[in-house]
């Protein structure tokens, strides 16, 4: 029987939450790197072998970890990502290795990844060496450093979303800098942010300068994009450029602010966010303390609260942009880790939650994946 296992980044190390096909009962493992930060870990779904994790183990700075044993073992990165030396006292140096994302399937041992401050590197080994692409952190980014303002870690680049149709079609987002998009594998690259709010900005229709909190491309619908943004929930329908703000229809009361947006693999109108609290001073913490996923069926249209089984008061906690998932199961299993270090879960796509871990650190990633036997 097929292994799965939900793979848990957290600010004081990485946990792997181990199951069966039937879901029915939960093994936590780990930590791995206990006291190092691990801002994301993932399995490569084209061999269901190769782990990566992103970390910064204490004083010795940001790598990449690869595990071909489901973290028996682990080998550093020879080279990990690294911008190029330079003679200016403001050129940028990695500081955390935030995103990771494994490359087309028809280019194996392709991966990406973004990092904090932004900047994306790519990998053809299976991620042992990362080299820079060029065209986005040489040519696009110096005309960005202007308009990236300070958030609270550091500007982190993210949702590398790749075109399953064609390996040389990437979207990437940065905070406080926006969306685009290249066609040419990364040699050039173009903004993507027309229609989206940016009310922190004197021009609120500015080209550049907004702030994606999480991205997602539909792996069967590969022209469907959402976007959960600092200001809204947006959906995008290429061949168009503009997105339209479906957050609009989301409870005024709750409010369309969030981190993380989730699609369901096997439908593109049926995605999932968790709204925080966006008001006053950013408290970001689930809206008056009763946190929920709210769920559309229609491409955004509608929305449904889903709380049952969650707390219902006095939960002050939120759910970052890398720790809400859905499996592959049917029904879909879904997944969030909390700033308060719990694991819910739902095994009916969100009519019903359950906590299946708790008291771990700080949550800052989730994700689901099936181990080859």
């Amino acid at each position: 029987m097929e292994e799965s296992v939900l793979l848990i980044g957290t600010r004081k190390g990485a946990f792997l939450l181990h199951t069966d096909a039937a879901r029915r009962e939960w093994r936590l493992t780990g930590p791995h790197f206990l006291g190092s930060a691990v801002h994301h870990m993932v399995l490569d779904p084209r061999d269901r072998r190769t782990l990566l994790l992103g970390t910064r183990p204490g004083h010795l700075g940001p790598t990449v970890f690869r595990s071909t044993d489901l973290g028996a073992h682990w080998q550093e990165a020879t080279k990990p990502p690294a911008f190029a030396p330079s003679d200016d006292p403001k050129a940028p140096s990695v500081d955390v290795v935030f995103w990771l994302a494994p490359g087309h399937a028809a280019e194996p041992g392709v991966w990406y990844a973004g990092t904090v401050p932004p900047g994306l590197f790519r990998s053809e080994d299976g991620g042992d060496t990362w080299q820079e692409v060029r065209g986005f952190n040489h040519e696009l980014l110096p005309n960005l450093r202007e308009v990236i303002g300070p958030i609270p870690g550091g500007p982190p680049l993210h949702s590398i979303c790749i075109d399953p149709r064609d390996a040389r079609h990437l979207y990437v987002s940065l905070s406080s800098g926006g969306t685009f998009e290249t066609t040419d594998a990364g040699a050039n690259w173009r903004a993507l942010n027309r229609g989206v709010a940016a009310d922190f900005l004197p021009d609120p229709d500015a080209d550049v300068g907004h702030d994606p909190h999480r991205v997602a491309l539909h792996p069967l619908a590969p022209d469907r994009l959402y976007q959960q943004n600092h200001c809204g929930i947006y959906r995008l329908d290429r061949p168009g450029d503009r997105w339209r703000r479906i957050g609009r229809a989301m409870p005024t009361e709750v409010g369309d602010i969030g981190f993380p947006i989730v699609l369901h693999p096997r439908d593109p109108d049926t995605l999932w966010v968790f709204p925080m609290d966006g008001t006053e001073n950013w408290p970001r913490t689930s809206p008056g303390g009763k946190p929920a996923a709210y769920r559309s069926r229609d491409g955004g249209e509608s929305w449904e609260r889903q709380d049952n089984g969650l707390p219902r008061g006095h939960a002050w906690w939120t759910v970052k942009r890398q720790a809400f998932c859905a499996d592959a199961g049917t029904p879909l299993g879904l997944y969030f880790g909390t700033t308060g270090g719990q694991l819910w879960g739902s095994h009916d796509e969100g009519e019903t939650w359950l906590c299946l871990a708790e008291h771990l650190p700080e949550i800052f990633s989730v994700e689901a994946a099936t181990v080859a036997p």
